[in-house]
Formats: structure tokens, C-alpha cells, sequence
């Protein structure tokens, strides 16, 4: 085969098209903008696969915000109607001259079709003529300038009319007798032109820009197309020469979309996982506002992860960014509903709380101390119970309610009569303490149990302290009685001290019991810490209240911390 009869060039496609703007992350109103823009382009007709990528992005994006604004009220214009209307003047003054533009580009290519047509026509009987080379030659370069200077013809024609043309130019050299020299010559000046060719193909190796490259390499091959053959003896080097340089670029060319098709699958991967994520964040039930804040934060740095990710393959990324946006859609709306419940709590929370103030002030005036202090400790239960009421009103509540409550309490221990000797009770109370501390644990189960019984039922049996002194002997009688708790939570573990060596715990277990039991002793402080009666001991009794509270919230840090930890390790 003549290197003149060039095959067409073999290039893996790729459905993945140039890279553009990412449209479906902006507004409307830039959507538009980027259209006007791009209408007033010089290439603008070079730029259809973009036109319709904005147009895609524009009625995807105003589908999506109409939804989410519902109907208009009645009487009322939709705001999103000039939007559209003016998207869909500009679109269509686009595809109007887009027309005009691929009429006038086949009218064009039409022409020189038929242009072509002649000057083969012509190169054919110039052939057929076999005159004098003196008289031929000249005409033939005419021919040759003349087909060089037409440009393109329709895509369905351009083989046909090459392979014609190609045809009667290796007819023309084989069947005219010219003359030697010139023939020599003129196989040197084409051998001269495609050793350029040559170059500038090898160069284009060592463009970076493979895109690029190998549409300027498209270029080169109908350029070679367009010159004579050359010497014989030239003919295989100087092409195998052109086919490896060629060879090189494609390889380059399909070797980049292959790179570009595994980045985008691990992109795509990546967002996948993001994806996962954020449902999974999504799907929670959350109840705090504090572990709202702290997943809504966890929503805004994996968003900033996403943005750092490039595109996926042109088919999955606008569903994945869809699958991504909804996901975060639906976090924030579930947010959106808690917090609106959330004040709706906390109002209906302030209202009980003022129900529990009025009922307080009512009650602390009562001379019925049984019956008043009954029912004031009924109170203080009902306003633990109650949850969070707006911070701006926290402060001021609980104040009344500590006032009316330590008003009553030290009324009440002012006015004690004999057969409520607060005083005698809290001695009493100290002594069966210091009973319980000196006890000590036997072997014999039985006899352990009987005596935590019997120091409960004696603490039980006697009376009420002075409001003042009730938490720290309640936890004084708490801490003494911790050496029973195996026995008494645990009767039916058997014989044997702590009952551990029958039903060992495990470290886990045994934290978070520890951990249980130092969140109720917080709780405590802080639902009575309030309650002590005004008196010239009460600041320092508060003082040490607030340092248990310090000491057991470190502590109950500290167990979590040894808690996940235990967690995470691997199981044997």
C-alpha cells in the first residue's frame, strides 16, 4: 500500500466530555449570567456541548427550587416566571443563530464539495491527456494549490473525495512521462514537507495539553494527505516515521482517558462514602441540642471534604451530587423540626415550673410542717423532672423556688416541737453512721444481709434532720452503706464476699456501674444543693457541695474516656 492512502486513525472514545464549570452548584441568577456570558463568546458556536450543560443545571436547579417554594398565593405572580422567561429568550436567540450557523457551515462545506469535484474532474483529464510535461506539469500544480485552498467538505463525502483525488494524483505520476529532473525535484519537495510533518508530530509528543495534541495530529494527517508521494526509495522510512509519531500521541491520548476514567471511579468512590455518612448522621435520633451542634458541625467538615474531591464520570456525578444534597437536605430539616419542638418543650416547661413557683409560695407559710414539708418535697421531685425552660428565665425561676422553699424549711426548723426534734434525729443519725462504718464484713452472707436490712429499716424509722444537714448525712449514710451493695442488689448470687468469684464482671461492666453510680450522686448534688436553709454555715456547706460536684464530673470524664476505650479493642 502507497503511504498516500492513509487509514483512519483508531482512538478509544470516551463518553467523559471536557471539563466544564460544575453548573448544578450555582444559583439561577449565576446560571443565567454564565449564559450571557457565554452568548457573547467569539467560539460560542464552538461551545454547544456547555450551552446545554447551563441548560441542564438551569431547569434542574428551578425545578427543585419551585418544588421546595410551593404554589404562589393566589393573586400573587410566581417570582420564578421572569427567571424562566428570560432563560428561555436567550436560549433561544442562541439556538436561532446556532441554526444559521450549521446552515451556513453545510452550505459551505456543500460548496467545496462540488469545488473538489471539479478540480478532480479536471486532474482526471489532465491524466487522460498525456501531453507534453512542459505543458502538464504546471497545470497538475495548479491543481494541487487549487485542492489545498478548499476547505471542508460533509463528513460522509471527505473519504470518498480524498480517496479520488489521491487516486489520480498516484495516476498522474505513474502514466506522464515527465521529465526526470522535475520529477525528482517535485519528490523532493513533498519529501521535504513531510519530514516536517514528522517533526511537528514527534513534537507534539511533548505537549502536555494530549487533547490538544492529538486534534492538532488530526490536522497533520489531512495536511499529508494533500502532498505527492516521494521517492521510492524514501516511501516506507518517511511513513513508518509519521505512523510511529502517531502512534506515540495515541497512545498518549488513550492512555490519559484511561488515568481520567480511574480517577474519576475513585472520586466517585470516595463521594460514595461521604454519602454514607452523612445518611447514616441523617438517620440518628437525636434528643440534645448540644448533639445537634455537634453533628451539624460533623455535616459542615465532611461538606468541606467533598468540595476538596474532584468529579466523577459525567454520567454519575450529578446523581451522586443529588444523592449528597439530599442526604444533607435531610439532616438539617430534621434539626430544623427538633428545634422547633424544642421551643415548643421549653415553653410548656417554663409554664410548669411558674405552676410549681406559684404552688411554693403559696405553701410557705404553712404551719402544717408533716403535711407542708410532704408536699414541698413533692415539689422539689416534680421540678427535677421537668426539662430545659429558655436559659434568659433559668436563673430567675429556680431563685423564687429555692427562696420559697429554704423560707419554709427554716420557718419550720425554728418552730420544732418535741416530737420533731430535727436536732436529736440528725444525732441519731450520726450514730447509726458510725455503727455502719464499724461493722464489719464477715464470711457469712446471710448475717450481712440481715444487718444492711437492719440499718436501713432503722434509718428509716427515724425522723427528719434539719433541712440544712439533710444531704450531707444522707450522703454520709449513702458512702456507709456502699459496703453492702453487693448484698443487698445482688441477694441471689450465693455465698461468699462480693459474690465475684462465682459471676466475675467484666472491666466494662464494672466502669459503668462506677460511672451509673456517680451520675445519680451528681444529679442529687445538684437537685438539692439549692435547698439548704439560709444560715451563716450555708455558703460553706454550698462551697463543698459544688466541689463534690467538680470532683465526681472529673471522675465520670474520666470513666467514659477508659469506657470507650475498652470498646474499641479488638475481642479475642
Amino acid at each position: 500500500m502507497s503511504e498516500e492512502i492513509i487509514p483512519d486513525v483508531i482512538v478509544e472514545t470516551s463518553d467523559v466530555a471536557e471539563t466544564h464549570e460544575n453548573f448544578a452548584e450555582k444559583t439561577l441568577a449565576e446560571l443565567v449570567d454564565c449564559f450571557q456570558k457565554l452568548s457573547e463568546d467569539v467560539e460560542r458556536m464552538k461551545k454547544s456541548k456547555e450551552v446545554e450543560a447551563i441548560k441542564s443545571a438551569f431547569y434542574k436547579k428551578l425545578g427543585k427550587e419551585k418544588a421546595e417554594a410551593g404554589e404562589p398565593e393566589e393573586g400573587k405572580p410566581n417570582p420564578f416566571d421572569a427567571v424562566e422567561e428570560g432563560f428561555k429568550s436567550l436560549y433561544a436567540d442562541y439556538k436561532k443563530e446556532r441554526a444559521e450557523f450549521n446552515k451556513q457551515q453545510e452550505e459551505e462545506r456543500l460548496k467545496n464539495l462540488s469545488m473538489k469535484q471539479a478540480v478532480i474532474e479536471d486532474l482526471k483529464a489532465l491524466v487522460e491527456k498525456q501531453e507534453d510535461v512542459n505543458a502538464t506539469f504546471p497545470a497538475f500544480r495548479e491543481i494541487q494549490n487549487r485542492w489545498r485552498e478548499i476547505g471542508s467538505v460533509p463528513v460522509q463525502n471527505f473519504r470518498d473525495i480524498n480517496d479520488s483525488y489521491q487516486y489520480y494524483v498516484e495516476k498522474f505520476y505513474d502514466m506522464v512521462k515527465i521529465n526526470h529532473d522535475l520529477r525528482d525535484l517535485d519528490f523532493k519537495k513533498n519529501l521535504e514537507a513531510k519530514e516536517e510533518f514528522c517533526a511537528m508530530a514527534e513534537k507534539l509528543a511533548e505537549n502536555e495539553n494530549v487533547i490538544e495534541a492529538f486534534k492538532e495530529l488530526q490536522k497533520l494527517h489531512e495536511q499529508w494527505k494533500e502532498f505527492g508521494p516521494v521517492a521510492k526509495e524514501f516511501r516506507d522510512q518517511i511513513w513508518e516515521r509519521f505512523k510511529a509519531a502517531t502512534a506515540v500521541v495515541n497512545k498518549r491520548y488513550q492512555a490519559f482517558f484511561e488515568n481520567q476514567k480511574e480517577q474519576f471511579g475513585a472520586n466517585l468512590a470516595a463521594k460514595e462514602k461521604l454519602c454514607e455518612r452523612v445518611e447514616e448522621i441523617a438517620a440518628k435520633e437525636v434528643k440534645s441540642s448540644n448533639e445537634w451542634n455537634a453533628l451539624a458541625k460533623n455535616i459542615e467538615d465532611i461538606q468541606k471534604e467533598w468540595k476538596s474531591i474532584g468529579y466523577a464520570a459525567k454520567k454519575d456525578n450529578q446523581k451522586i451530587y443529588d444523592r449528597f444534597r439530599a442526604a444533607c437536605d435531610k439532616f438539617f430539616e430534621n434539626k430544623r423540626v427538633f428545634y422547633s419542638q424544642y421551643k415548643d418543650n421549653m415553653n410548656e416547661n417554663l409554664e410548669k415550673k411558674e405552676a410549681l413557683i406559684a404552688a411554693a409560695e403559696e405553701l410557705k407559710s404553712s404551719t402544717e410542717w408533716k403535711k407542708a414539708t410532704d408536699q414541698f418535697i413533692n415539689l422539689q421531685k416534680q421540678w427535677k423532672e421537668i426539662g430545659a425552660v429558655p436559659r434568659k428565665k433559668s436563673e430567675q425561676l429556680w431563685k423564687r423556688f429555692r427562696a420559697a422553699c429554704d423560707e419554709f424549711f427554716a420557718e419550720r426548723d425554728k418552730n420544732a416541737k418535741p416530737e420533731n426534734d430535727f436536732y436529736g434525729n440528725l444525732k441519731a443519725k450520726k450514730k447509726l453512721v458510725e455503727d455502719i462504718i464499724a461493722y464489719e464484713i464477715s464470711d457469712d452472707v446471710e448475717a450481712v444481709k440481715t444487718a444492711a436490712k437492719e440499718f436501713q429499716a432503722k434509718w428509716q424509722e427515724i425522723g427528719f434532720v434539719p433541712f440544712k444537714e439533710k444531704e450531707g448525712i444522707n450522703k454520709a449514710f449513702k458512702d456507709a452503706m456502699a459496703k453492702f451493695s453487693d448484698f443487698i442488689e445482688k441477694p441471689s448470687r450465693g455465698a461468699g464476699r462480693g459474690f465475684r468469684q462465682q459471676q466475675p464482671q467484666s472491666e466494662k461492666d464494672v466502669l459503668i456501674r462506677k460511672y451509673n453510680a456517680l451520675q445519680q450522686d451528681i444529679d442529687t448534688y445538684e437537685n438539692n444543693i439549692g435547698f439548704f436553709a439560709m444560715s451563716k454555715n450555708a455558703e460553706s456547706l454550698i462551697q463543698q457541695m459544688q466541689e463534690n460536684i467538680d470532683k465526681a464530673k472529673a471522675e465520670l470524664k474520666e470513666l467514659e474516656q477508659r469506657i470507650r476505650s475498652l470498646e474499641t479493642e479488638p475481642e479475642e
